[in-house]
């Protein structure tokens, strides 16, 4: 084995994560509206993809401002709700900022907001980020069958759920948003798909939870890149897989149930940003480096020894891109030899067969790497997003950038790209 190492500080969770998810420059009055015309994008599916179920496998469903709205009676004063703070809409849990309503670009009358993290209000946004029959129209406008959706705001941040000190309204926070997810699957007959939030910083009550949600049907979780900013890491000192984490493993290995990272899981982006940058400038470079840490992610399960354990885990690397696959595997290849990795820690496989086997990645914004790149990466590997609504998000034009960037391969591969590859790691019933 390798030789032991130095646990790198990191910071911790803190009682104000929810409140900061979003950064506050990102609301500032302005930005710049574009204007759409959709009268000049395809409505609908192309043509080159007829009898395909187009999986979106990033969106985001903004917590709806009611989503508590029946809760009992004992949470009647700390009950999540909306409060308009300087025009500005934000969850509060009794008197704890738990942030903005996320990233929400799309407005009202389907034109989009560049310059800015979102539009402010939820009178202000499309009723499509937070409602389920509007959303399935937009879907049907842009030629989407379903979507895997993600969390928008920060009301299920970990640090500050757990900063409530009561941990009974921690839970029913946790639950029920987990429930919503399930409520909307079936509203949607399957088309709206969310992924589940866990309280990870309790093995019981983690455990629990995980089974409950899997006896409810859910077809993914979101996890931490970092879960020891606030509890145990996926690895213990001695280098191997934390008994903290081993029973949830083995029901998702078991199950098959989709373990999912987004960008935002790894790596402080603000660190390595000059200071004095300004917030228009920040906003590119914090995107890329977002990206960059699912490399991070991926590596860090690769040496980890946790897909030997566990080989059948099935893992997304959400809203990451594509193009740097080649790259970072063929370094990892390299490294791997040269600092003996397989061999110091008795590994069973090498990066890109751990790739082959227990990843996936989507694009959306990338042409060159879904031209060029896709033997390289794997045609099993790669799926398709559009990241609505969130900034960056690829709206409108929905048909014709799938045209332009998987339009030349012939049907089959297209209908693995863009449907079957996200029905294998989310167990979509299609």
């Amino acid at each position: 084995m390798a030789e032991d190492t130095k646990t790198i500080s990191l910071d911790k969770a803190r009682e104000d994560d929810a409140k900061f998810y979003w950064l506050a420059d990102g609301y500032a009055p302005g930005g710049y509206e574009k204007q759409i015309d959709h009268s000049a994008y395809v409505e609908g599916t192309h043509a080159l993809f007829n009898g395909i179920k187009i999986v979106d496998c990033d969106a985001h469903f903004t917590e709806p401002p009611d989503l508590f709205k029946d809760a009992p009676a004992k949470y009647k004063d700390m009950a999540p709700r909306v409060v308009r703070v300087d025009g500005l809409d934000r969850w509060m849990i009794g008197d704890k900022d738990f942030g903005s309503l996320g990233g929400n670009v799309i407005a009202k009358d389907r034109n989009k907001l560049l310059g800015r993290l979102s539009y402010r209000t939820y009178d202000d946004i499309h009723p499509g980020s937070y409602q389920v029959k509007p959303r399935l129209e937009e879907m049907d406008k842009i030629g989407v069958w379903a979507q895997i959706c993600f969390q928008n705001g920060g009301l299920t941040q970990a640090g500050s759920l757990l900063a409530l000190n009561d941990i009974d309204l921690a839970m029913y926070v946790i639950r029920r948003y987990n429930d919503a997810c399930i409520e909307r699957y079936e509203e949607s007959g399957g088309r709206i798909v969310c992924m589940a939030t866990l309280p990870y910083w309790d093995k019981d009550l983690m455990v629990a939870e995980t089974k409950r949600m899997l006896d409810m049907g859910i077809k993914g979780f979101v996890l931490p890149d970092r879960p020891e900013r606030l509890v145990a890491g996926y690895l213990g000192p001695d280098h191997k897989l934390n008994p903290f984490w081993d029973e949830f493993f083995d029901l998702c290995n078991s199950t098959g149930t989709s373990l999912n990272f987004h960008i935002n899981a790894s790596l402080d982006a603000g660190s390595a940003i000059w200071d004095n940058v300004a917030f228009s400038q920040r906003l590119p470079i914090n995107a890329m480096l977002h990206t960059i840490g699912t490399c991070a992610t991926m590596s860090n399960f690769m040496v980890s020894g946790i897909l030997d354990k566990y080989e059948d885990l099935k893992i997304g690397l959400i809203e990451s891109g594509i193009g740097w696959v080649p790259f970072v595997l063929e370094m990892l290849e390299h490294q791997f030899d040269e600092f003996r990795t397989v061999e110091q820690n008795d590994l069973k496989r090498r990066p890109k067969e751990y790739f082959a086997k227990n990843f996936w990645v989507s694009f959306w914004f990338e042409n060159y790497a879904p031209q060029n790149m896709l033997e390289e990466i794997g045609f099993d590997r790669v799926m398709f997003e559009t990241d609505f609504p969130h900034p960056t998000s690829l709206y409108p034009g929905v048909q014709e950038k799938l045209v332009e960037s998987v339009g030349s391969y012939d049907y089959e591969t297209r209908k693995q790209i863009l449907e079957r590859n996200a029905v294998k790691l989310f167990n979509l019933d299609f």
